[in-house]
């Protein structure tokens, strides 16, 4: 018995002395294959999240159902539009920004058949966009409405990106226009017999897109949320560095060659430390004043957030 006591308190003796070893927090991310949203999944292969301590699994969902994962719980942070944080949180669905990601500069577009010649011809046509409360149903009412015309004044099928960019090509749906993004528009770009960008985030500079978390999630993990930041930064790195690995491996993502993914990325712009601070610092407010107001307009949002400044925390970025 004597013996069996001393085996025991030797081996809690043993286990007191060993390292004890933190586990990687565990985060899930709502996003797309959205060029933009990259350097996440840079930051996930190339292990830049492993080493700031976090298991982060990447959740590709439509930008239509996002708020319902963050809602449900599946998910806690997201990559998305910055418009669709507007909706979401006046939808009920808590959700803070914490650093942009990336700044279209053509990357998101519609294509119309040959004989449109300008925006005013869409009047009466069909053009496919997604669902509501996403970026290129957003994109195609910002449009519309530059253009002196509203969603009324079309008839709208709802297709998502790669579906839509698809279905143009295909001359499949009888659609006379689509609203998509890279690496799905592309598609259009490579078949010029199909039809020609008529308008695109070059012309209308309307896409942001930023990376979010609930409110839950940054104040029980601010050493996670840190790391989030960080590795996104750290991945922006990689880039300028390798941009051939970098470039595999993101283009890897979306059935992209290295060459395919460079193409692709070159419309748009990730957004490194200064970026994110100008960003945050005027832009996003201006932003967010013409965009509440469209939303509202085309019946998307009943009621704007009463405080916008509080969708966004820039605490990590410092």
């Amino acid at each position: 018995m004597r013996r069996i006591i001393v085996l025991v308190a030797g081996a809690i003796a043993l286990a007191l002395t060993l390292p004890v070893f933190a586990q990687d927090t565990k985060v899930a991310v709502g996003l797309s294959g959205w060029t933009g949203f990259a350097p996440l999944t840079l930051a996930k292969e190339a292990g830049i999240f492993k080493k700031h301590g976090l298991d982060v699994d990447l959740k590709k969902i439509p930008q239509k159902d996002r708020h319902l994962a963050i809602a449900s719980g599946d998910v806690q942070c997201a990559a998305t539009t910055v418009e669709t944080w507007v909706v979401w949180n006046a939808s009920g669905v808590a959700t803070k920004q914490i650093f942009q990601l990336d700044k279209s500069y053509g990357a998101d577009g519609m294509v119309v058949r040959s004989n449109i010649q300008k925006i005013a011809d869409l009047k009466g046509k069909t053009v496919a966009a997604s669902a509501p409360g996403t970026s290129p149903h957003f994109m195609l009412a910002w449009v519309l409405k530059k253009n002196g015309l509203s969603l009324k004044d079309v008839t709208l099928v709802t297709l998502e990106p790669a579906a839509a960019a698809n279905a143009f090509v295909a001359g499949t749906g009888n659609l006379d226009a689509a609203v998509t993004y890279e690496p799905y528009l592309s598609l259009v770009r490579d078949k010029p017999e199909s039809g020609k960008l008529i308008a695109d985030s070059l012309q209308y500079p309307m896409v942001f897109d930023t990376f979010g978390c609930t409110p839950k999630f940054i104040k029980e993990n601010p050493k996670a949320v840190k790391g989030l930041v960080e590795s996104y930064f750290q991945a922006l790195d990689m880039i300028a560095k390798d941009k051939t690995k970098a470039f595999t491996i993101m283009g890897a993502d979306v059935k992209q060659t290295a060459e395919q993914f460079e193409k692709s990325q070159s419309k748009l712009k990730w957004a490194d430390r200064e970026a994110n601070k100008k960003f945050f610092n005027g832009e996003i407010q201006a932003f967010n004043k013409e965009a509440a107001a469209l939303l509202l307009e085309i019946g998307v949002i009943k009621t704007q957030p009463a405080n916008m400044d509080t969708l966004f925390d820039t605490s990590f970025l410092n």
